[in-house]
């Protein structure tokens, strides 16, 4: 269990930061009544399976990944968390791909009310003119979005020469990786989850088809 100090206390944001991140989780807790953004059973550990869950790939990250874009962004983890506590990162730009139009509402009010370095894109991934206006990127992310070899085709025409993609995955990790490979090439580099002990995030580079 992970409560709003303990975080605080963990991610060494600002209490600015910190601010922002609790307008979110009103929200959240809020607009749950009327739209199902994330399992109700996670509520009560929202910091940990939600918050803590996305701010972990910051981390991993660079200070050179300022365009992002997040896959089937959904309540807005992890992309829009990490356009929170990036915030001050000169250049930072989150793009959110969301298909369903009640959750593209829902992440522009939390923009709206945090002032999230964020812009929401309401149709789907592989669609060519979200592809067309997103372009390639220093960074993708995913969490719970689909297995990691449709997120692969997914993800090839946003990857440039170096971009990177941060992946959050299960206990099935180890089996994306084979069948993946089968169709794709690329460097892959697992790091054990902070905030799911059966969990990883996957980062993936020099992605290219066999």
């Amino acid at each position: 269990m992970l409560d709003a100090e303990s975080f605080f206390e963990m991610a060494h944001v600002s209490r600015e930061t910190m601010e922002r991140l609790s307008v979110y989780e009103s929200l959240l807790r809020k607009w749950q009544d009327s739209i199902n953004l994330v399992s109700k059973s996670t509520l009560g550990d929202v910091w940990r399976r939600h918050f803590w869950d996305s701010a972990q790939l910051l981390d991993l990250s660079s200070d050179k990944h300022l365009k992002w874009a997040d896959f089937g962004s959904g309540a807005g983890f992890p992309g829009l968390v990490l356009a929170i506590l990036a915030r001050d990162r000169v250049g930072f730009q989150m793009n959110l791909v969301e298909s369903d139009q009640r959750k593209s509402v829902f992440l522009r009010e939390v923009i709206r009310e945090t002032g999230a370095l964020a812009r929401v894109y309401t149709s789907r991934i592989e669609a060519p003119e979200t592809i067309a206006a997103i372009g390639h990127c220093d960074a993708l992310s995913a969490r719970a979005c689909a297995p990691l070899v449709r997120l692969l085709g997914w993800a090839e025409p946003y990857f440039g020469p170096e971009t990177e993609a941060f992946f959050l995955k299960g206990t099935h990790a180890d089996e994306e990786l084979t069948l993946a490979r089968k169709s794709w090439t690329f460097r892959v580099t697992s790091y054990p989850s902070q905030a799911d002990p059966e969990g990883c995030v996957l980062k993936v580079e020099q992605l290219a088809r066999v």
